[in-house]
């Protein structure tokens, strides 16, 4: 609020840029390595579509951050 009350975007990306790729993500946790593993086929379309969604939306939020 006090950003805004000063003309100032009130948004702010405080988080770090990845150091690693989305899909090494995605393999570390259990939860994606075993739906990659029951059910190869479906989660590599969900990979794929959640890669996508996830850097549409960090773009999104840096356009954010920019903003004056």
């Amino acid at each position: 609020p006090d950003l805004k009350e000063a003309g100032k975007n009130p948004f702010i990306l405080d988080s770090k840029e990845p150091t690693t790729s989305f899909r090494e993500y995605l393999m570390g946790e259990v939860r994606y390595s075993s739906l990659a593993k029951s059910f190869p086929e479906v989660a590599e379309e969900l990979f794929v579509k959640t890669e996508k969604d996830a850097v549409e939306r960090l773009a999104g939020y840096k356009k954010l951050a920019s903003q004056e």
